[in-house]
Parts: C-alpha cells; structure tokens; sequence
C-alpha cells in the first residue's frame, strides 16, 4: 500500500478566529452577533480540522456592475476603422 500525498494544510488569514464546533454551539448568537458587527471571519474546526467558515455577507449595493466589468481587457492591435485591401461582395 502506498502512503497518502502529503497535503499542506490550509492556511488561514492571521485575523481570522477559530472556534470548536462545540464552543460555536454553546455561542451561536454571540459569534453571528460578532461576525455582523465587526466583519471578521471566524473558522469553525472539529477535532482541531478547519471544517467550516462563518463570514459576513457582502452588502448588495457593494457587488460590482456588469456595465463595465471588463473594461481594461482588451487590447487593439493596428487601426481598427481602416478598410482592408480585401474586396467583397454583399448579396442584395
């Protein structure tokens, strides 16, 4: 049998909090109360394995546009406007 690959474990913002899934359900209300208030993120672990995140939602006003999302993405080659040196014929 082969071993396992080794896997980093995933690494977490260092203002991010971690709480017990035990601690999170002894304190539902005080930890949504705290995420609302001050918007930080807090991971909930099980047997000391990042197993969940609670975070604040983004504010509907704050999403992006889609006019205008992708400006800045494209880049023009040459003249865009000028006519080619290719004759073509349009059916009427």
């Amino acid at each position: 049998m082969s071993s396992p690959p080794n896997r980093k474990k995933p690494t977490l913002p260092s203002e991010t909090v971690e709480v017990s899934a035990s601690e999170m359900k002894n304190s539902w209300h005080e930890y949504l109360e705290r995420v609302s208030e001050s918007g930080e993120e807090i991971v909930i672990t099980r047997y000391g394995k990042p197993v969940a995140r609670l975070a604040p939602l983004e504010p509907e006003g704050e999403r992006g546009s889609i006019v205008g999302c992708m400006a800045g993405t494209v880049t023009i080659l040459g003249d865009i406007i000028e006519p080619i040196d290719v004759e073509w014929e349009a059916d009427a």
